[in-house]
């Protein structure tokens, strides 16, 4: 009998991010969740790529729904970010706006990025409950528990690496 373990392998390529620049542009709704998820993708894209602290840049929204806006306003501003990590939590109700919301931000976010062509990575929780919220965080109390903002991390260096040798004609 085989196991099966979700997540996404790391990265093959050695990758120095030294020199790259990465907005965390997060939400303050489900604040402690949140706040867990972008302290696990910056730890992650300093310990493992050198990213400098002082080259991460965080900012903050109220909602969800506000990260597309907020994510191309940063791009737009500055030709200086190699990526963005969209964080944030949406946890469903009793009403349908869950599932509005969700859409909205998803296709938002996808439309930024493939806009602006500057990868924005898709860092916004969808669950159904709490509990749910504070296991992807790497907050709950069972052993399946991850913070989803270290793989956020390590997905925006590998894709800010990756658009920088790609533009440059490197395929390796």
């Amino acid at each position: 009998m085989s196991s099966f373990v979700k997540g996404v392998a790391l990265p093959t390529e050695n990758i120095d991010g030294s020199m790259l620049r990465i907005a965390i542009i997060h939400t303050r709704w489900n604040y402690e969740i949140v706040e867990n998820l972008v302290r696990g993708a910056k730890e992650t894209m300093i310990s493992h790529y050198n990213v400098k602290p002082e080259n991460i840049i965080v900012q903050s929204v109220s909602g969800s729904f506000e990260l597309p806006f907020a994510a191309q306003s940063v791009i737009q501003s500055s030709t200086l970010f190699d990526a963005v990590i969209c964080i944030g939590v949406l946890i469903k109700g009793s009403t349908m706006h869950f599932e509005y919301i969700s859409e909205a931000v998803s296709q938002g976010i996808m439309r930024v990025g493939l806009d602006t062509g500057v990868p924005v990575i898709f860092g916004v929780l969808t669950c159904l409950n709490d509990d749910q919220a504070l296991e992807r965080a790497g907050l709950g109390d069972t052993q399946k528990k991850h913070n989803h903002g270290i793989d956020w991390g390590h997905c925006a260096v590998e894709m800010a690496h990756k658009k920088i040798n790609w533009k440059n004609n490197v395929f390796n």
